[in-house]
């Protein structure tokens, strides 16, 4: 195959005139005479990779789809993934059929490792997005439809795409956030786990009777029908602050339900301290002026 080329490189010169022109048919002729069998072979066979080779890239690509479909894996991923073996497996495919024919394909090999090497220094930061985005998808640290703070953005998130992650503030703003941000940064994820423990610090003067507090403290606790019974409601006296006894109150709750509780726990404790005369005691300070003597 190598020297019919040669011989077709060659022509330019040797057709100027008929004689160059006879000895270059001849010589096509004597090839295509002496190959021409093996010639047309590798043609056969270069077509017959293409197309069992396209039809294999095909079943593999549906295998593929099947099996991360039951492991149930995002649909974004499924795609792109079996997108990108299809075509991997077809450029192979058009490398053999090439070779076949005979055709060294050294270059080709040389030429597709440039591009990729080029492609990936033009796109290092959106191959980094992508790559996070794939072990966002994979590992599930964050799930469409969690309340999360990731990539310095807190929020519900609405979609994980490949490059970036949609999440929604509770003021109804949309933020997109690159996945590189979100893998490389701490993620908190406030729906991961199916109950939260609510942590409420509630101070109480120095003179107010602390057996009542905790008492009324623990009252509230139970007018909250979503407050759990396991774990175990916990008022404790924690600390003697500056100008206040400081009570902890922490009861667990839903996840789906924190706030509301939290919001109805911080009003009842409020009305009930108003009801009761018990007092929320402000930061104070004691100044002692001292005249000095006249000299």
């Amino acid at each position: 195959m190598l020297h019919l080329f040669q011989i077709l490189a060659q022509s330019p010169e040797t057709t100027t005139e008929p004689a160059g022109l006879n000895v270059f048919f001849h010589g096509v002729e004597h090839y295509l005479g002496e190959n021409g069998s093996d010639l047309l072979w590798n043609f056969l066979a270069a077509i017959m990779i293409l197309v069992i080779g396209r039809w294999a890239a095909k079943l593999v690509t549906r295998i593929i789809e099947k099996l991360t479909t039951r492991a149930r894996v995002d649909e974004t991923l499924v795609k792109f993934v079996s997108n990108m073996a299809y075509w991997a497996m077809l450029v192979m495919i058009i490398v053999a059929a090439i070779d076949q024919v005979g055709i060294d394909t050294t270059s080709f090999a040389a030429l597709i490792a440039a591009s990729g090497l080029a492609v990936g220094l033009a796109l290092q930061g959106s191959l980094s997005n992508f790559a996070a985005g794939v072990m966002i998808i994979l590992f599930k640290p964050i799930r469409v439809g969690d309340y999360a703070e990731a990539g310095g953005t807190a929020g519900v998130v609405e979609e994980i795409q490949i490059f970036h992650t949609m999440m929604r503030t509770g003021d109804n703003k949309q933020i997109i956030v690159p996945n590189s941000m979100i893998t490389g940064d701490t993620i908190t994820n406030f729906s991961a786990k199916n109950t939260r423990r609510i942590d409420l610090v509630i101070g109480c003067g120095y003179d107010d009777d602390l057996s009542a507090v905790k008492q009324f403290l623990e009252e509230v606790l139970q007018t909250e029908e979503e407050i759990l019974e396991d774990p175990e409601p916990i008022v404790r006296v924690h600390e003697l602050g500056d100008s206040s006894i400081n009570f902890i109150v922490r009861p667990w709750v839903p996840s789906s339900e924190y706030w509301e509780v939290k919001w109805s726990l911080t009003e009842k404790i409020k009305l009930g301290f108003d009801e009761r005369g018990f007092t929320f005691p402000f930061p104070s300070r004691d100044v002692h002026v001292h005249n000095a003597e006249a000299a």
